[in-house]
């Protein structure tokens, strides 16, 4: 029965098969806190090693005799192995035995963690870049994933929150990390160092996490297929998908040429303070938590043209910022705050328009991040080249307004098929009410 359901229907299938059986029932025991800290504590260190390099650019550049130009490819690398993830290896969590999976991950995560901190060459150093995308973003994501696997029903909202709220910690205070490690033992020390973490975070794992067997019978390739089916098919992922690309691009071309700017004179500030910054940003992110909450009441689409409105907003303090720090912290805090209220927002829109497919429908509304962070990594960088901060807050601000303009010509188009399909109903109406009163 299932496999002809499969056949005729692969997408609808495949979701029903990957989550049948696999939740607990409402009755078993809750997650002991113990287990919901340590997923929140893996999930921020696999999703740190993504964005430890952010504020290290500067010394790799120097390191690889990689111009300010050119010195956004080893982010964009990483962008690259996110989207690899999201497409090829976070799907498989429904098909491997997800503790398994975990530990192949980790000491794949470890060697490429070791090989960027040797790397002696720029073809190694990118290529381990993108080992370390790939390998931190599958980690974080299937670990979201198990956590709600392993979950109760009625504690899920709570466990998931918990990992979300690593992630969210973990990229923050990479970049603190990150600047405090290379200021004492260089840049290399960075990733050495968090091999050795992951490999202790791999211990860890294997002790608490319990084995799972997965239900679903779709084959790799169709459940693959899947995800692209739901990106034709759904109208809500497509236009907050291309709102988070335009987002996480401006968001990448701030905190991509952050370190340059201030890491020259006159700032001429050490890895550790420019990484500092990154702390101001939970100030954003925690003022943005009433987010969710407002998608929850209709309030979505206002609470997304105030966001669009304030992260336009944000570049003229960001602009005085390297020659007046307390204007850069204000510009940071409106950023961060308006970055995670539309995030939030995106994710409680697209999760509402079809339930049982909330792991793939995250799977590719992160593709949509992990192609507006790239894009804007490199281009950040190369306008820093040619035009200075002035020409990075000019080109953030333009994608700002360029997410806003798209999101109210959505909107236009959305009130306009509304407006249309009741006129055809009025018509409708009209037209078969004689031929009623006749009968």
């Amino acid at each position: 029965m299932r496999n002809d359901e499969a056949l005729r229907d692969p997408v609808a299938a495949g979701l029903r098969l990957s989550t049948a059986g696999a939740a607990p029932d409402a009755g078993a025991g809750s997650m002991p806190r113990a287990l919901v800290r340590l997923f929140a504590v893996a999930c921020g260190l696999s999703v740190a090693n993504v964005y430890y390099a952010q504020p290290l650019l500067d010394a790799l550049a120097l390191d690889f005799d990689l111009g300010h130009a050119a010195v956004g490819i080893v982010i964009t690398a990483t962008q690259i192995g996110c989207a690899l993830a999201l497409l090829f290896v976070v799907p498989l969590g429904d098909l491997v035995r997800r503790r398994r999976l975990m530990t192949v991950q980790l000491v794949l995560l470890a060697l490429a963690l070791m090989a960027v901190g040797l790397a002696p060459a720029q073809p190694v150093l990118l290529a381990g870049m993108v080992a370390v995308g790939l390998l931190g973003t599958a980690m974080a994501q299937g670990l979201i994933a198990y956590a709600a696997t392993l979950a109760t029903p009625a504690e899920r909202g709570r466990v998931v929150g918990a990992a979300q709220g690593g992630v969210m910690v973990g990229l923050l205070l990479a970049r603190v990390l990150a600047g405090a490690v290379a200021d004492l033992a260089g840049w290399r020390a960075v990733y050495v160092g968090s091999a050795v973490a992951a490999l202790a975070l791999l211990v860890a794992l294997r002790r608490a996490l319990p084995e799972q067997v997965p239900e679903t019978r779709l084959p790799y390739l169709r459940l693959l297929g899947s995800m692209f089916t739901l990106l034709a098919r759904e109208r809500v992922l497509q236009v907050r998908g291309v709102i988070a690309m335009l987002m996480f691009a401006a968001f990448s071309v701030f905190w991509s040429a952050m370190v340059l700017p201030l890491s020259a004179p006159p700032s001429s500030l050490s890895h550790t303070a420019i990484g500092a910054f990154g702390l101001v940003g939970i100030v954003g992110v925690l003022a943005a938590a009433r987010a969710g909450r407002w998608a929850d009441r209709g309030l979505g689409q206002r609470t997304t043209g105030l966001a669009l409105l304030l992260l336009l907003a944000s570049w003229l303090p960001l602009a005085a910022g390297p020659s007046a720090l307390w204007l850069l912290v204000a510009g940071i805090v409106a950023l961060d705050l308006a970055a995670q209220a539309i995030h939030v927002t995106n994710q409680s829109m697209i999760l509402g328009a079809q339930p049982e497919a909330h792991a793939r429908l995250v799977g590719c509304y992160m593709m949509f991040y992990a192609v507006g962070s790239g894009i804007g990594a490199i281009a950040s960088t190369s306008v820093y080249a040619a035009f200075g901060w002035t020409g990075v807050c000019l080109l953030g601000a333009g994608l700002s307004l360029a997410a806003l303009l798209f999101w109210m010509a959505a909107r236009w188009a959305h009130a306009h098929r509304r407006q249309g399909a009741r006129c055809t109903v009025e018509a409708l109406c009209r037209h078969n009410t004689p031929a009623m009163k006749q009968d």
